[in-house]
């Protein structure tokens, strides 16, 4: 009897007996594997399908942006009666915010300048969660607990457990893009799959480039027609699927093949997907589209309106938002970059029926500290705020989210969350909840135990759900 894994048949190739092999390959039935990103229903009725994640990656001030501390200027150049927090680095005296504060919506929502548009606009959409915590005040570990649930291991991200629980509703497309003009600090490891099959890992986008060519590399292939790649693909498929056949148990090799599939079929609905080209004149003039962050956001929302499941927007290369020193200036010129484009998204996918079905995530790994960083340099004025995990501010908006309040609260200076406080855990669990999940059943068996994304701990934050 010949054996039909790819081994064997190049084996039975060099003996002259090749040719049968072949034929009993390419003959082979490959109708009974299932598709890892085949559309899957969650536990129970779901508010959200879509998630957008706006990561200002960095750290905003929570006391510069959504979070106002009138006690701060009271205080200024005093020492804190509070005392300060241990956080990265040495921080001094009280450092009011130089920016203005005034409330906006219906609801009142207070905002900064920052994020002028975004709230005036917006605030009756808007649940800003003021009472955020982390565990550690630096960027790599805060930045994987934000997108993977641990700080310190390998852990699938997020988006790759959401595109696990539901996978994706087209096939054309990866189920989790990453946007980022750059990269983030801890790169590739924001988005991985971990012990979870690779087809669930994040596909990243350099968006600092502008066409899908340069984007997505090898996206077209130079020497074959896309039927000669078809047939190709084809033979490749039939030997992995007799290799298969002894091992159906294993997710890591079907991830494998499903990979190969999906990447001949992203040609054609990525580069769709990313041609901005064709959208009207005034969706361009409302996103801004001809700035980085104008661009993210638009492809965003057709990357969803496609039916991509999870989108995540990364302000920049490395961490733009971490504002040790000059912080007037590096906020103002941040808000700047990002505020408009923030408010047409939400703008565009209210008026396409879009927003109700989109759960929008817009904050960093932490917050700031409410008192002035010592710089490192004995010179240098102390103009800045240093990295802060025991308080700080996200906002989220769409998706079954209750708008147009502030959930929990800071100190009077806005150094620790003191009222209902939300860790990220409860964050992910919350999320979870609201794409149709229990994050206690969302599970993988792994080295032993069931693994979850929010590991032992987390609870939905309730009172932020909408009817």
């Amino acid at each position: 009897m010949i054996e039909t894994t790819r081994r064997a048949a190049l084996t039975s190739a060099g003996t002259g007996l090749g040719v049968l092999a072949l034929q009993s390959i390419l003959q082979a039935d490959t109708s009974t594997t299932s598709n890892p990103l085949a559309v899957r229903a969650p536990h129970h009725q779901a508010k959200a399908k879509h998630v957008i994640h706006i990561y200002l990656n960095g750290g905003p001030s929570q006391v510069d942006t959504w979070d106002p501390k009138p006690e701060l200027l009271r205080w200024a150049g005093k020492t804190l009666p509070t005392g300060n927090l241990t956080t990265e680095r040495k921080t001094g005296v009280a450092l009011p915010s130089p920016f203005k504060f005034r409330q906006h919506g219906s609801s009142g929502l207070w905002a900064s300048e920052v994020f002028e548009r975004t709230a005036s606009q917006h605030a009756d959409s808007i649940c800003v969660i003021r009472s955020m915590r982390a565990n550690t005040p630096n960027h790599e570990q805060s930045m994987r607990l934000m997108n993977c649930g641990d700080e310190r291991l390998s852990r699938p991200s997020y988006g790759a457990w959401l595109t696990y629980g539901l996978g994706t509703e087209n096939q054309n497309l990866p189920g989790f893009v990453v946007l980022c003009p750059g990269l983030p600090v801890a790169d590739y490891s924001n988005w991985r799959s971990a012990f979870l099959p690779g087809v669930y890992q994040g596909t990243y986008l350099d968006t600092r480039k502008t066409t899908s060519a340069e984007m997505l590399d090898h996206i077209q292939n130079p020497k074959l027609t896309h039927q000669s790649q078809r047939k190709q693909l084809d033979l490749v498929m039939k030997l992995n699927r007799q290799h298969q056949t002894p091992r159906a148990e294993d997710a890591q090799l079907e991830a494998r093949i499903q990979s190969f599939e999906l990447a001949y079929r992203m040609q054609m609905q990525a580069t769709d997907a990313l041609d901005i080209s064709h959208e009207p004149d005034h969706i361009h003039q409302l996103y801004q589209s001809n700035t980085v962050h104008g661009r993210q956001m638009l492809i965003a929302r057709r990357l969803v309106e496609r039916g991509v499941r999870v989108v995540q927007c990364y302000h920049g290369d490395v961490q733009p938002w971490d504002s040790h020193d000059n912080i007037a200036t590096a906020h103002r010129d941040l808000g700047l970059q990002c505020d408009g484009p923030i408010a047409a998204l939400l703008t565009d996918l209210k008026q396409r029926g879009l927003l109700d079905e989109t759960l929008i995530l817009c904050g960093g790994e932490f917050g700031r500290t409410p008192a002035v960083e010592i710089p490192l340099s004995g010179n240098a004025m102390p103009t800045g705020r240093d990295h802060n995990h025991h308080g700080f501010s996200v906002w989220l908006a769409g998706g079954g989210v209750r708008g147009g309040m502030a959930y929990g609260g800071t100190d009077e200076f806005g150094y620790r969350a003191v009222s209902n406080p939300v860790h990220v855990h409860d964050l992910h669990a919350t999320m979870l909840h609201l794409l149709g999940f229990d994050h206690e059943r969302l599970t993988w068996h792994h080295a032993g135990r069931d693994f979850r994304l929010t590991d032992v701990r987390g609870k939905v934050v309730t009172e932020i759900l909408g009817a």
